[in-house]
């Protein structure tokens, strides 16, 4: 009987496989969204941590130098002579055919590691690897090293954009003659050892942390995207939860007439909820490949944007990793238990003497509505609430969360007032006819117009976030960029006399001196500034005091970025400790988008005061002549011209950066508003053979089947456009949050909002024309509909 059962319960969708098709579709879409997602997410943390587990970053504390970018080799001598068990590790940037390929040399014989960090690829033998200039990468980097020289290892298990070698070699190759990036001490020392301080009072101890500072700093990067995607993912549940409650409606007679002969409740839910799965498993299957089709075509853009912000190296290559295909799988089968698990309920507490009739699909019970009302009302006041008094991001997430929910479920009264309205001012009866049908066609397509709603919103916020985030970064970038030339001297012993050679011939030579220090217990990157115009009449702060130039100027006060301000929760007139006894007050807070961490800026003599070692190597220059100043440097001087980069030049690469960064947003956009026109195409193809009882009256008094499809397009349109008018606000709201809390929680930074109307007039016209294509094939078929299929209808009395 459970056989017999099961085949009565899936010859439904063989008698209706539009239905079937709708609610695979469904599936596969939402599925493919979340899935392409959530691989990208996934190569890219892989990708961190091969890098990580290369040298056991976050595994030992390492030493670093206090004032300059690097090592000497004496020291790391003078170390192990004392008994310090630490390893060397050289670490630099190496151009290959104009890619950037990070070059790691360690010495595995004093390496905590060992040998372990490579050898993945096939058996390396120790002397053969010290004997003979040798480079491990991966396939893709591998290609690029052809030409260094030296013998290259394909080696799985090393990071993309990634190679390592012996520290010998690694000198040679990024010319760093007896020069070391950091050393990496053992957990394990000797007894007895002398204080670092006393052998190496030049170099600092960093502790070892959790994780890895770029895992970290692309938290928030990856948290954005899984939203996104579970956005997407919620748009394309819809159209499963519609198809699901039809097929259900339509199989209430079925259930009734099963359960009459015999087959108890608990068999027939637990089949109905076996057939759920199995088209979980093939819709999500299906999803899971698209998926990885669309995680391919982003991962590209998605490497270039963390290679960008963060100096994320991530792999170009997609690789089929169990994470993220099963979680695929399991959302599948979780969002369908969730869009079915109403319909299970009602199919449970149906009594056995029912009616067999299905009940009026069409027209949302009074009930259900202020179910609905209510359910809204809570949701958006929780919105609310969290904009007031929540903090963090995650609470951020939750108040987008409620924010949408809330007006989506708030869409079928607000439309239904819209279409009161219209039915009060009509004032023929075909337009009265027309209003009153369209309301009782509401609840048949208000998922679909949720599903477009949220869309729609989605598309307004990101628009208005990005657009937002470009004025400014645009204004940001003409503010800091105001130099005409920048110049790097190649070694710091070339720095003063190409500073001599300069003084002549420019305006103002500006000086970058940095270094990386703690700020309130905070990683900062403290500059020293040598103030004159043109910081005065180029920079804006968000917050300062009217002296704040002549404060820094005269070393009486500093200036701090916004993320430091936020995160350390300091404002104009705390005191910041730079070290020792010396506070300065904070007199200036500045915007700085795009840097991940806290920055600072002090005049130049106090600069040099604390860190006195510190040597500047570039340099921006201000002058009338920038070409003349360039040849000068060229020819005379004999700087590379690499060293030279003119303002247009770093503005093009940091916009390009900016544009690839919102790539893969913009087309996850699109492809949410594409699931969201799926969603209106398939509600009105399969409502329209059920319209046909309805529209037989109207035929018979005269309207013409071509008449009634033209209706039918004018009614996608105005609930279109209904839906896109109230999109707009929502999207707002949803660009508000985006700027005013996540991005502030996420990045450290509050951009302001700008508005743009002829974007979101766009936008409406693009969604006008997605209803009227997706309504154009069912107004067609219902326009065709034979006049004997019409009179049909009055076989009987209804």
């Amino acid at each position: 009987m459970t056989a017999a059962g099961f085949h009565a319960l899936w010859s439904h969708w063989r008698r209706n496989p539009l239905q079937l098709f709708t609610l695979v579709a469904g599936l596969a879409l939402a599925t493919a969204l979340w899935s392409g997602v959530q691989a990208v997410n996934a190569e890219a943390r892989a990708s961190y941590g091969a890098a990580a587990a290369t040298l056991g970053e976050g595994q030992f504390d390492q030493l670093l130098p206090a004032q300059s970018d690097t090592i000497a080799q004496a020291d790391y001598i003078a170390l192990r002579r004392a008994g310090w068990q630490v390893g060397p590790v050289v670490d630099g940037r190496l151009d290959a055919d104009g890619t950037q390929i990070r070059i790691l040399g360690i010495d595995p014989l004093t390496a905590p590691n060992g040998f372990d960090a490579v050898g993945e690829g096939q058996p390396v033998d120790l002397v053969d690897f010290l004997s003979k200039p040798t480079v491990f990468a991966n396939a893709d980097t591998a290609d690029l090293l052809k030409g260094l020289g030296v013998r290259v290892i394909e080696d799985a298990g090393v990071a993309s954009g990634m190679a390592i070698t012996d520290v010998s070699v690694a000198q040679d190759v990024l010319s760093l003659p007896g020069q070391l990036s950091r050393l990496v001490i053992a957990n394990q020392q000797p007894l007895g050892v002398p204080p670092l301080a006393d052998v190496v009072p030049n170099l600092t101890r960093v502790a070892a942390q959790s994780g890895t500072d770029v895992a970290r700093l692309t938290d928030s990067f990856h948290l954005n995207l899984t939203a996104f995607g579970l956005l997407s993912f919620a748009v394309g549940i819809f159209i499963v939860h519609g198809t699901i409650g039809l097929a259900f409606e339509q199989r209430r007679s079925m259930v009734r007439t099963l359960r009459a002969l015999g087959m108890p409740l608990r068999r027939v839910m637990v089949l109905m909820g076996v057939e759920l799965i199995v088209l979980a498993l093939i819709g999500g299957g299906v999803g899971v490949v698209m998926g990885y089709l669309i995680a391919a075509a982003l991962l590209p853009d998605v490497a270039a944007t963390l290679k960008g912000l963060y100096g994320a190296d991530v792999s170009g290559t997609l690789q089929l990793r169990p994470s993220w295909w099963i979680s695929g799988l399991l959302i599948s089968v979780a969002g369908t238990g969730v869009a079915a698990i109403g319909s299970l309920m009602q199919v449970a507490r149906m009594p056995l003497l029912a009616s067999a009739r299905p009940q009026a699909w069409l027209t949302a019970s009074s009930a259900r509505r202020i179910l609905h009302v209510a359910v809204s009302g809570l949701l958006l006041a929780v919105a609310v609430a969290l904009g007031v008094w929540g903090k963090g991001l995650v609470l951020g997430f939750v108040m987008l969360g409620a924010l949408l929910i809330g007006a989506a479920l708030a869409l079928p009264l607000i439309l239904d007032v819209a279409l009161r309205l219209g039915q009060a001012r009509a004032r023929h009866v075909i337009w009265e006819w027309f209003w009153a049908d369209t309301r009782q066609q509401l609840p048949g397509l208000s998922l679909a117009l949720m599903a477009l709603l949220l869309a729609m919103a989605a598309n307004v916020g990101v628009s208005t976030m990005v657009s937002s985030f470009r004025l400014t970064f645009v204004g940001f970038l003409d503010q800091r960029l105001a130099s005409e030339l920048y110049v790097t001297a190649q070694t710091p012993a070339q720095s003063e006399a190409l500073q001599a050679f300069l003084k002549p011939q420019v305006r103002v030579i500006l000086p970058v001196l940095s270094v990386q220090t703690d700020l309130a217990g905070l990683p900062t990157d403290l500059y020293g500034a040598r103030i004159d115009s043109t910081h005065r009449d180029n920079w804006a702060f968000l917050e300062a005091r009217s002296d704040a130039w002549d404060s820094v100027d005269t070393g009486r006060g500093i200036i701090i970025n916004e993320q430091l301000a936020r995160r350390a929760g300091l404002w104009v007139g705390d005191d910041v400790s730079l070290g020792g006894s010396r506070n300065l007050p904070v007199v200036g807070i500045y915007g700085d988008y795009g840097n991940p961490i806290g920055q600072a800026i002090v005049q130049e003599d106090l600069f040099n005061a604390l860190h006195p070692n510190q040597i500047p190597t570039r340099f921006g220059l201000r002058t009338d002549t920038p070409d003349s100043v360039r040849k000068a440097l060229i020819d005379d001087f004999g700087l590379p011209e690499a060293n030279i980069v003119d303002q247009a030049g770093i503005k093009a690469f940091s916009l390009s950066i900016f544009e690839r960064t919102f790539t893969v947003t913009g087309a996850l956009n699109v492809l949410t508003l594409a699931v969201a026109g799926f969603a209106i195409f398939m509600s009105l193809l399969t409502l329209a053979s059920m319209r046909v009882p309805q529209l037989a009256p109207a035929w018979a008094l005269g309207l013409t089947r071509r008449k009634l499809g033209q209706l039918e397009l004018t009614r996608a349109a105005i609930l279109a456009v209904l839906t896109a008018t109230a999109a707009i606000p929502l999207g707002l709201a949803l660009a508000w949050v985006l700027l005013a809390v996540v991005n502030v929680e996420a990045f450290g930074w509050k951009l302001p909002m700008y508005v743009f109307p002829a974007a979101y007039a766009k936008l409406c016209g693009f969604a006008l024309l997605a209803a009227i294509v997706a309504a154009l094939w069912p107004a067609l078929r219902l326009a065709r509909t034979p006049p004997t299929d019409l009179l049909k209808v009055f076989a009987n009395e209804r």
